[in-house]
């Protein structure tokens, strides 16, 4: 009887564990695209926030979806889209670039735009880089002593990568955020994506990628809600809903003054 007492006991409070730790609101941002099954990559805040920077300087400079691809899938397996740094030896930032190989200082390196474009112009130099499979686009540029490792990472990048070039609306959603303080959203976006000119009528392809964007970087740049085609995502439900007074226009929201969104 005593020992069967006890096994109740622990169960009751490996229950109550259970469900306290369910309680708890993780922040995170979730890449899900429509006809893939109940597939769906989900990161932090701050390694989409990189992603999306990733991404929009690729949208900068005219490339296509295909080399944010491989852009990502390398960031992922160099940093795990952190900017870090250090590394192995002097290597440094978000693809762990490293100044004794001529890719720049260390505080070049430290800065996701610049790390981005000196990536995105090595991948253009390589002959066919278009066709290429992803790992073998990235080691070209990378010249990684573990040469395979890339191709793990290539669903992940692949999903978003499309999300961030507007190939599929609302794909990208992010939940429990901590929001800075507004940050200058149109010097970052013509820094990354080329343009001030977010707000307003856009093509569906491009608004999307204007609206992914501002959702990853949401945190960052304390935006708390986006609208687009009829859509608005919002920081308070982390998602995208129909909203008939939205419009079709691109519109954004940034907070006030720093705060957790609920």
């Amino acid at each position: 009887m005593v020992l069967g007492a006890v096994v109740v006991l622990v169960a009751a409070v490996v229950v109550v564990v259970a469900y306290t730790r369910g309680s708890v609101k993780t922040p995170g941002c979730t890449v899900a695209l429509p006809g893939d099954g109940a597939t769906a990559y989900t990161f932090t805040p701050e390694q989409m926030n990189n992603a999306a920077t990733i991404s929009a300087v690729g949208t900068k400079m005219g490339l296509p979806a295909h080399a944010a691809t491989v852009a990502l899938a390398t960031a992922l397996q160099e940093s795990k889209l952190r900017n870090l740094e250090g590394g192995d030896r002097d290597s440094v930032g978000l693809f762990q670039q490293r100044p004794s190989q001529g890719w720049g200082t260390i505080a070049q390196l430290r800065d996701p735009v610049y790390a981005a474009t000196e990536f995105y112009e090595k991948l253009e130099k390589l002959p066919n880089w278009e066709t290429l499979p992803i790992t073998v686009a990235a080691q070209a540029v990378q010249r990684s002593g573990v040469p395979d490792a890339y191709a793990q990472w290539e669903p992940q990048g692949r999903a978003m990568a499309a999300a961030f070039n507007g190939q599929f609306p609302a794909a990208l959603t992010c939940r429990n955020l901590t929001l800075a303080a507004p940050a200058d959203v149109a010097g970052a976006a013509t820094a990354e994506l080329g343009t001030a000119g977010l707000s307003g009528p856009h093509p569906a392809a491009q608004g999307w990628t204007y609206a992914t964007w501002l959702v990853g970087r949401a945190e960052a740049l304390g935006v708390d809600k986006v609208s687009f085609a009829g859509r608005t995502w919002t920081a308070e439900s982390g998602a995208w809903a129909d909203d008939a007074a939205a419009g079709q226009d691109l519109s954004l929201h940034q907070t006030a003054a720093a705060q957790v969104s609920e």
